[in-house]
């Protein structure tokens, strides 16, 4: 008997999320992340499209999607495919990395030990909450294993005081992530003019800060969802119009509709 599909999920902790999944068929429509995903598949083959051509995983090999890129995924093989995944924020593997721009992976699929070795450590008790300092200690190998087999000869060279204010305009957006936020807001905080900031706002985290922002708001409506909150308490709370807003942003953000998103997570509870 083949296993029903599931999904189950931690809380972001320091910028880093742990995913474990199983899917016997179509898994995700085209969807985009503002953190890098990097995966192991477990079990059977995992297929998707990134960055114009169809990559396919197997069992051991390592998947690295980089922020803000559009992929899908379905099954491969019959029997489905299963997988870890871990989203991290690349704020903080820029942070490991000194400083250094977030690496660019150009091979979306890899045998990497290194890398899977950290995934294998990461979900090794999963779900239970990582401390800390594991915490740290899996990003700053992921950084590494990221940094290299990534190509960061052709990123600009960003200034610190760049780098800091960005982070600056990150924490903020944080901290206030279900207001609509004026552009001039993050001028005043952060020192820079709206389009540098935007510019060094996506050099340092992958990403615009109006989708991070939403991606902070996903987030948590991500959560409310699996833990059974109605979808229009969980639109109102988490900053949206409505909940065909939210629906329109979870669908886009997730590759499936909030629904999808209730069902898989109570079905792997």
């Amino acid at each position: 008997m083949i296993a029903p599909d599931h999904i189950r999920f931690d809380e972001p902790h320091s910028g880093l999320q742990r995913l474990a999944a199983r899917f016997g068929g179509h898994a995700y429509d085209l969807h985009r992340h503002e953190t890098y995903a990097v995966g192991l598949t477990m079990r059977g083959v995992q297929v998707f499209h990134y960055r114009g051509t169809q990559r396919a995983s197997r069992a051991g090999q390592v998947v690295v999607l980089h922020p803000d890129e559009a992929h899908d995924g379905h099954a491969g093989s019959a029997g489905g495919f299963e997988y870890r995944m871990l989203y991290v924020d690349p704020g903080s593997i820029a942070a490991a990395l000194g400083g250094a721009p977030p690496p660019f992976v150009p091979d979306a699929v890899a045998n990497d030990p290194a890398l899977a070795a950290v995934l294998y450590e990461a979900f090794g008790e999963f779900p239970r909450v990582l401390e800390p300092l594991a915490v740290d200690a899996i990003i700053e190998r992921l950084a590494q294993g990221l940094g290299a087999r990534g190509d960061t000869g052709k990123q600009p060279t960003r200034r610190a005081t760049a780098h800091r204010a960005a982070r600056r305009a990150r924490d903020f957006l944080m901290a206030d992530a279900t207001r609509a936020i004026a552009s001039r807001e993050l001028e005043d905080l952060s020192g820079l003019d709206r389009f540098s900031l935007a510019r060094h706002f996506r050099a340092t985290f992958g990403t615009s800060p109006h989708r991070f922002q939403v991606g902070r708001r996903l987030a948590r409506a991500r959560t409310m969802i699996a833990q059974g909150v109605p979808l229009s308490e969980t639109a109102a709370a988490t900053g949206f119009a409505d909940q065909s807003h939210l629906t329109r942003h979870f669908t886009a953000r997730f590759g499936l509709t909030p629904g999808r998103w209730a069902a898989l997570s109570r079905s792997g509870a």
